[in-house]
Formats: C-alpha cells, sequence, structure tokens
C-alpha cells in the first residue's frame, strides 16, 4: 500500500454554479457517479478545506481537495540502469513497464519517486519523457540550470532522439516521414487524450525500415520534435502501427473507447507495444559537448 494522495482543483468559472457531485462527475470519468457520492460522503473531498456535501454548489475560486486513501499499485519494474551522470545531468535506461510520472494509479511505483529515494536532497527531473511501455534512454536534468538549457534545446530541436520499433505491415517504403499534428482530442472517459488533429502541434518523425518480416518491419525512427506518444500515432496514421499497442488504431485515433471483459478502457499508459529509445544526442549543458549516447534495445528489437 502506498500513502495516498491529495488530489486539487481550483474552481474556474466555467464551472461555478456546478454542484460538488456533478464537476467530479463530468471532469474524472474514470469513476461514476454513485463512486463520486461516495467519497463525498464519506469525508475524502473537502472544499475551501471543510467538509461538504454532494449537492452544494460552487464558486469560482474555490478549492476542492480529493484526500484519496492509500491503495495497492499495480507491481512494475522499479530497476533502473544509470547511462551517464555528472553533476548536471543523468542518464537512465528506463524498463518498459515503470511510468516516469504519477498518474493512472500509479504513485509510488513511478521513476520520478525512485530518483527521489535515491536523490532526496535534488531529485534529478526529466527533459522529455517515455511512455510507461517505452524502454531506452530518458534524459534528466541535476540542476535548474541544467534543466533550463536542455529544455531549451527541446525547444529547438537540438535534442536528436533515434527509437527502434516493431510495426505491423511490410509495405512501407525503404524511408519514409509523417509530418501530421498531434493534439488534444475529447474521450469520454479520460476527459481528452492525444492523438492525431488537424489542429495540434506540429510534429516529424523520420522512417527507415532496418528489417521486414512476413506481417511485421523492424523500424528505425528518428524525431527531434516530442508530441505524445508521437512514434504510435505516427505510425498508425502512416498504416503501420505498433506491433501489440493496445490504444492507437488507423488514422492514428484510439482503437476503441468502450470497455473490454475486464470492464477497462484502453488508455495510453497501457503497455503491449514494441518501442525503445536507442539513440540520444544533445548538448551537454555546462561544456556544450555534443554528447551521442545508446542503450542496447531488448531482444524483441534487436
Amino acid at each position: 500500500m502506498n500513502s495516498g494522495w491529495v488530489y486539487r482543483d481550483q474552481i474556474r468559472s466555467s464551472a461555478e454554479g456546478l454542484t460538488v457531485l456533478d464537476y467530479y462527475t463530468r471532469h474524472y470519468r474514470h469513476s461514476n457517479q454513485v463512486e463520486w457520492q461516495s467519497r463525498i460522503l464519506a469525508g475524502q473531498i473537502l472544499l475551501d478545506g471543510a467538509s461538504t456535501q454532494p449537492e452544494t454548489c460552487l464558486r469560482a475560486g474555490q478549492q476542492l481537495t480529493y484526500h484519496r486513501p492509500p491503495w495497492q499499485e499495480p507491481d512494475v519494474p522499479l530497476t533502473f540502469e544509470t547511462v551517464y551522470e555528472d553533476s548536471e545531468l543523468l542518464v537512465i535506461a528506463k524498463p518498459s513497464g515503470l511510468p516516469v510520472l504519477p498518474g493512472g494509479g500509479f504513485l509510488e511505483h513511478t521513476l520520478l519517486r525512485q530518483l527521489q529515494q535515491r536523490y532526496p536532497n535534488q531529485p534529478p527531473m526529466p527533459i522529455h519523457r517515455l511512455g510507461r511501455g517505452t524502454s531506452g534512454l530518458l534524459l534528466l536534468a541535476r540542476s535548474s540550470q541544467a534543466r533550463a538549457a536542455l529544455s531549451q534545446q527541446m525547444r529547438t530541436h537540438q535534442i536528436v532522439k533515434t527509437y527502434r520499433t516493431l510495426a505491423v505491415g511490410n509495405s512501407m517504403p525503404e524511408c519514409f516521414r509523417v509530418t501530421q499534428p498531434i493534439g488534444k482530442l475529447a474521450h469520454p472517459v479520460l476527459g481528452y487524450l492525444y492523438a492525431a488533429t488537424p489542429d495540434g502541434l506540429s510534429a516529424q518523425s523520420d522512417c527507415r525500415v532496418l528489417q521486414r518480416g512476413t506481417e511485421t518491419s523492424l523500424l528505425e525512427v528518428v524525431i527531434a520534435t516530442g508530441r505524445p506518444h508521437q512514434i504510435r500515432i505516427h505510425l498508425a496514421v502512416a498504416g503501420y502501427p505498433l506491433l501489440g499497442d493496445p490504444l492507437y488504431g488507423s488514422g492514428g485515433l484510439p482503437l476503441s473507447v468502450r470497455p473490454d471483459e475486464m470492464g477497462e478502457v484502453p488508455v495510453p499508459g497501457d503497455c503491449g507495444y514494441h518501442l525503445h529509445a536507442l539513440k540520444l544526442e544533445f548538448h551537454h549543458p555546462l561544456t556544450g559537448e555534443r554528447l551521442r549516447l545508446s542503450c542496447p534495445p531488448p531482444l524483441d528489437l534487436a
């Protein structure tokens, strides 16, 4: 069991007039109305620090806090290897299955919490993210100066990331580029998720075939942009979704928003796909040296 968590919401003018129950039911659809009402009546949800009732109407500027009790988190691989480390930055090899940040039922079983335990005085902060099911290189800053410099490199596309993945299909060109914008798409359970959208942010993925099989192909994908789930979405847009991806299908859109036999809805943090961050290139934030790091892929992507 973890130690529980407190979720805070500042009420905006657009939510003024909603009841406490309506607010949680509309904004957090992972739970139904009966479940939210039970939490309010149990005193787990406070309004401006005091207990409240499901029918209490909200005003702009008020604060809601949901005190989630401790829960048992799913087991994940918690160990990771250090690829590079100095006083300014850290590069680690993240295992598939380990979430980077809290969310989706994970709090203690995350890379961020493991880093807080290993570096209690000043935990390194991720410069970019890897999906829970993605393995490989992750860049983190160990100082505020390094974080600012590396974040600037991300914004100006100076950090180049090379991935290896297994995609469905074998008829793609030897080399091809995908430039589909990626943005938020309304989702009836999650509120939104990232997908291919015409009005999204620009993104570019350069793909090269390494090996063709009878039904799948091994690809190398280089990205300078880092939109959420970019490679999963882009290869699905191209017609070659990642093998085993439970969420993204044709057109870079969600495969389904309906519960499966277990009553669960596919979410971006689900595993099953094959994707590995193989190489990472960037300038050292202090010396300016161009660093080129690599991490061996798992056997299925070797």
